[in-house]
């Protein structure tokens, strides 16, 4: 995936996370968010995987399905969603650990339980 893709398609996850925020506010819970920005994003034409089985490998062994990525956009860019008072270290851990699990570059950490969905946003890049 090159560099001009993954920018674009975080462009267009911002932008719709930002349109899903403008239309809701905050107050609701998580499964409301996902579902309007998973449509959001499909109504711009980005092919979007919701609740994605990912993998954990241990020693060589794979031990089933072990998690599961609320969105994964165009193939590329994980987005992980919360509905918290503020986001921690811990969230950003837990997408940092979904990068790397899952050989993926670049993720979104979007917290909808803020006034300014701007200050809800983390841009998080894996270093492969």
């Amino acid at each position: 995936m090159g560099a001009r893709m993954l920018e674009e398609t975080g462009k267009q996850i911002v932008d719709s996370a930002l349109q899903v925020h403008r239309e809701l506010g905050p107050g609701l819970l998580e499964n409301a968010y996902l579902s309007c920005l998973d449509y959001e994003l499909r109504q711009r034409g980005l092919q979007v995987e919701c609740q994605r089985p990912l993998a954990l490998e241990y020693q060589g062994a794979k031990m089933g399905i072990a998690y599961r990525l609320d969105l994964l956009v165009n193939g590329c860019v994980v987005v992980e969603l919360k509905a918290v008072r503020e986001l921690t270290p811990l969230h950003e851990a837990q997408l940092l650990s979904y990068l790397k699990l899952g050989s993926f570059k670049l993720g979104y950490l979007l917290n909808f339980n803020v006034r300014r969905m701007k200050d809800g946003m983390k841009r998080m890049v894996n270093r492969l």
